[in-house]
């Protein structure tokens, strides 16, 4: 399960994954760089500074992030992250292991920590994931918590469903929810 740390330092994962990104002494450790890469689901933007990732975006999907001009374009600092998505998308890949620092109210976060215990290939409803952080009525705050997420796929808010089984909401749009879904359905371990 990926850590979040308050989001003024950057979040480590797993114990063995100390930074994503390389540090370089010439390189401002703030400063945000972002490339984009080509998927089976369209093209993706990742965005992030030295020590973690903090953007996953759909850019052929309902809301792409366009780059703040401050940003660099990029993609020396994401090859780690395009190795472990590229492994993802031919089905080699269940879990990353990619030091994350997403944006977020504290409840966010929360949400976001409870999505990263469903099961690849599983889902979960929003009742399921308010149910998880101990706010049970919580479902539709987790729902629009769900769609603020920064970081599609690493953090699989695609995998949280409508308590009918129907896929509903995808800041991605519903057609990328579902070919994650079927994806990760067709390679199951």
């Amino acid at each position: 399960m990926l850590q979040f740390d308050p989001p003024k330092r950057p979040v480590n994962m797993p114990s063995t994954i100390s930074h994503a990104f390389p540090s370089r002494s010439h390189v401002r450790r703030d400063a945000v760089s972002y490339c984009v890469m080509q998927s089976p689901v369209g093209r993706i933007l990742l965005a992030g500074n030295a020590r973690a990732l903090t953007h996953l975006s759909f850019q052929d999907g309902r809301h792409p992030i366009d780059p703040d001009p401050r940003w660099t374009y990029s993609e020396t600092p994401f090859q780690r992250p395009i190795r472990q998505l590229k492994e993802y998308f031919s089905g080699k890949r269940k879990a990353f292991t990619i030091t994350l620092a997403p944006q977020g109210t504290p409840f966010q976060l929360r949400v976001w920590q409870a999505l990263q215990t469903i099961p690849y290939g599983r889902t979960l409803s929003y009742g399921q994931i308010a149910k998880a952080i101990g706010q049970p009525k919580a479902a539709r705050a987790v729902g629009a918590a769900n769609g603020q997420n920064p970081i599609s796929i690493i953090v699989p808010c695609h995998r949280v469903i409508g308590s009918n089984g129907k896929l509903v909401g995808y800041g991605g749009g519903i057609s990328i929810k579902d070919a994650l879904l079927v994806h990760e359905s067709n390679h199951q371990p």
